[in-house]
């Protein structure tokens, strides 16, 4: 198997014949999947989403992909072809056309549909290109075949990408559920013709690679369910992603089955299951949704609230109802339902919601303690049976953790994929295709950009350093007025601490130190602000480290008179 070093340079430039596939996002992590095909000359992009932040990147909204390799070369991009439309997956794309809007986006009905109405929101009117499964288009020199693939999401496609290099096969996200919400399978059929015809290079969904055997099917969810409705006593709050149509089709059917009237509480909620009930990939009976602002007119009994909130998102309408910090209160007897997996990093978000919501009397079920989730990914033995149908030549697990590539590979070895043809890669490291051998060539930048409010990439690992330690360890602020001739304190030091577990009482200790300090330093004749600054954070920081054992921020501010 291949593997990527930390010593990789630049990749040298791409020999005529060859393809050449850079990973922006989703290796190493679950999210902001993007990938980058170049043939010819030309760039082929494929999915372009988003990650959600994780607790240490305080006030951090999202997380995109690093457009820098791509940034000098967007007139070269024949499209983007989006899998479907989960956020991971399609999150990006409005911050990737902020920068050239004219490029066309690829994708079936309802991926198109949710990616416009996001596109809205950043007022950009795309140039879009609807595909169904079977259909063949040519972006370029990349000829395209689009294929039907079963996922937590409906409209999921796989692409296979014929270039003279060979073919290659992106799976997106996929499973092989035999009894699909919408009987829309996972097409074998194609992937096997397409195995006849030689997958030089699979691209192969990893999310649940170290998980044995099959994904149950998603309608064993039904009986849950309906239990759960059989049983409630008062209202019923579910919260699910906001795309899970399948899931929430359930819903909608349990509550005209028991009498009870559905509100979809969250914008994002709100809109996305308005275009899949327009679309018509959800079946809503007539009078069966009402505007949450009717419910308080309808007996607890009879209500049903969809909201989103299901990762702990600190904003979400769950998180907030479990905060006492919504107008929908949570009362003892109300049932909440958390019908989705729990992403890798959100437990104990997830978890501090299950336990606010308790607190308030309520009875919730999660996939901890009922089977109210199944995976929209592929599971060990469904990827067997995948490879075995597939047979490439090369394999390149994506979509995963570091854990979830390794055991993707190691299935492929199993299944006769040589293991010098197995490349386990990582976000930025290039892989070539070039006589039908793929191996890494090289690694471009690939890291982090922060979105934050309405900032983007302006948040630095650094700036994230100091709110952490902010968070952490507080901050002690230092006030010096100095006379600019002599050095000479004038008035202060003034120290003010917020945050540090320290009494501003307590500094009155280093006050003399401080100003024996600046005193030495002038006699020595240093009298720039900016070195009376270090001069103060040193003395202040020892003995805050010496006497209380912490290291808040300390910020000096000197001014000369």
């Amino acid at each position: 198997m291949s593997h990527p070093h930390p010593e990789l340079g630049p990749p040298p430039k791409l020999p005529k014949g060859g393809l050449r596939v850079t990973p922006l996002g989703g290796l190493g992590e679950i999210g902001r999947n993007m990938t980058v095909f170049e043939f010819d000359g030309r760039l082929l992009i494929v999915d372009c989403g988003v990650l959600f932040p994780e607790e240490e990147q305080p006030g951090i909204d999202l997380i995109l992909p690093d457009f820098t390799s791509i940034r000098d070369r967007l007139d070269d991009v024949e499209g983007i072809v989006l899998t479907h439309g989960h956020e991971d997956h399609i999150g990006a794309v409005p911050y990737l056309l902020r920068e050239k809007p004219d490029i066309p986006l690829i994708g079936s009905k309802l991926t198109l549909a949710l990616i416009e109405a996001k596109l809205q929101e950043h007022r950009i009117r795309p140039y879009t290109l609807e595909v169904k499964e079977g259909e063949r288009e040519n972006l370029g020199p990349f000829d395209c075949e689009f294929i039907a693939v079963n996922h937590s999401i409906p409209d999921a496609l796989a692409v296979a990408i014929r270039t003279d290099a060979g073919l290659v096969v992106a799976t997106g996200d996929f499973k092989m559920d035999q009894l699909p919400m919408d009987n829309r399978l996972t097409d074998l059929h194609a992937f096997a013709r397409l195995s006849e015809e030689g997958i030089d290079l699979l691209l192969s969904d990893s999310t649940n690679a170290e998980v044995p055997g099959f994904v149950p099917p998603e309608r064993d969810i039904s009986n849950v369910i309906r239990g759960v409705f059989a049983g409630a006593q008062k209202r019923i709050i579910v919260a699910s992603f906001a795309s899970h149509v399948h899931r929430i089709q359930q819903i909608l059917d349990a509550a005209h089955e028991y009498g009870r009237r559905v509100a979809f509480v969250g914008r994002s909620m709100v809109r996305n299951m308005g275009i899949a009930r327009d679309l018509g990939y959800l079946r809503v009976p007539a009078g069966l949704v009402v505007d949450v602002k009717t419910l308080d007119d309808l007996p607890d009994d009879e209500v049903v609230l969809v909201c989103t909130g299901s990762q702990g998102e600190p904003m979400a309408a769950l998180s907030r109802m479990a905060n006492r910090d919504h107008q929908i209160r949570i009362v003892p007897g109300d049932t909440v339902i958390l019908a989705s997996s729990l992403i890798p990093g959100n437990e104990n978000a997830v978890y501090r919601v299950i336990n606010g919501l308790t607190r308030w009397g309520a009875n919730v079920v999660h996939k901890g303690n009922a089977k109210v989730h199944v995976s929209g990914h592929a599971s060990a033995g469904e990827l067997l049976y995948f490879y075995n149908i597939c047979k490439p030549k090369n394999l390149m697990p994506v979509h995963g953790e570091w854990r979830h590539l390794r055991a993707n590979a190691e299935l492929g070895a199993m299944t006769g994929v040589p293991k010098d043809r197995i490349v386990i890669a990582e976000d930025g490291v290039v892989v070539d295709l070039i006589d039908g051998k793929a191996r890494i060539s090289g690694k471009v930048q690939a890291g982090y950009v922060y979105v934050d409010g309405l900032s983007v990439g302006d948040v630095t690992e650094a700036s994230l350093k100091d709110r952490r330690i902010l968070g952490d360890e507080g901050i002690v602020s230092v006030f010096v007025v100095v006379d600019s001739t002599t050095g000479k304190v004038v008035s202060g030091p003034n120290i003010q601490a917020r945050g540090s577990g320290i009494e501003d009482s307590a500094f009155t200790a280093i006050v003399p130190k401080i100003e024996e300090a600046i005193a030495r330093a002038a006699a020595d004749g240093v009298a720039e602000p900016h070195q009376i600054q270090q001069l103060i954070r040193r003395t202040v920081g020892k003995w805050v480290s010496d006497g209380y054992r912490r290291r808040p921020m300390i910020l000096p501010v000197v001014v000369e008179v």
